[in-house]
């Protein structure tokens, strides 16, 4: 995989340019595998949940040796994506090239900054991607960091909603959060995790220094594991009858905390 080059960052720097929103899916075992050996950012890659032939075995480990999300699913869903003839075998190719999150921090340090992370845990809906994405930019965050499955894909809605906020920050893909929280910690990062289950209000919690903020899914916020591993647990306040906010809404709330401390 691509590294981020930590040089100056210019503008498209993290758009695959070999992405077009029209043009999105590679399907067939063989045109699937030649991309993956061509280098092409990946997102994720479906497979026939029954299909277990010598060369989809050798794509599977392929897949498996670059790091590449791969899913088991029905054919009835393969034929939803494309009526073509796909050999049970469909890849979506990622609209952006992904960071090194080493690279990322480095450079946060070089330019004199205190690193500002913010981690998205299982985000699943693109247009809140894009949305946060777009507020991360605009709050100076230095890097997104999302899992390698269960997140959103980055495709053409996410580009757009994000305003061209993805041609500017780099976005990290980490294979297994929890270890990247404890990488975090050992770094001197204070992991600050954002839930309505926590006394905390952001106000209350110094977040001057390097900072990785946590974000949860939609549907059941961050995963347990991950609530352990944080330094700090905050709330956005409300006094409204709702009990929760959209997860892009919270992120804003509580980067905008970080900006206000840091100013």
């Amino acid at each position: 995989m691509e590294k981020w080059n930590p040089g100056k960052i210019k503008k498209n720097s993290f758009i695959n340019e070999d992405y077009n929103d029209k043009k999105d899916i590679v399907f067939g075992i063989r045109p699937v595998i030649e991309a993956i050996h061509s280098g092409r950012e990946i997102d994720k890659i479906f497979v026939q949940k029954d299909q277990n032939s010598l060369l989809t075995n050798e794509l599977i480990a392929l897949a498996q040796e670059h790091g590449i999300p791969i899913a088991r699913v029905p054919l009835e869903k393969l034929n939803k994506i494309t009526r073509k003839v796909h050999q049970g075998v469909i890849c979506y190719l990622s609209a952006i090239h992904y960071a090194s999150l080493d690279n990322v921090i480095s450079e946060a340090w070089n330019q004199g900054k205190e690193p500002l992370l913010l981690i998205l845990d299982r985000i699943t809906d693109v247009r809140n991607f894009g949305a946060i994405t777009r507020t991360a930019e605009c709050m100076g965050v230095n890097g997104i960091v999302i899992p390698s499955r269960g997140a959103a894909q980055i495709n053409s809605d996410a580009l757009k909603t994000s305003a061209g906020a993805l041609n500017f920050i780099p976005v990290c893909r980490e294979e297994n959060l929890k270890n990247t929280l404890t990488y975090l910690k050992d770094s001197g990062i204070q992991i600050i995790a954002c839930t309505e289950k926590a006394e905390d209000l952001p106000a209350s919690v110094d977040m001057k220094g390097p900072v990785a903020i946590v974000m949860g899914s939609e549907e059941d916020g961050i995963s347990p594991e991950y609530l352990k591993k944080a330094d700090k647990k905050v709330r956005i306040p409300m006094t409204g009858k709702v009990g929760s906010l959209n997860v892009s809404v919270a992120a804003g709330m509580i980067l905008y905390e970080v900006v206000r401390q840091r100013s």
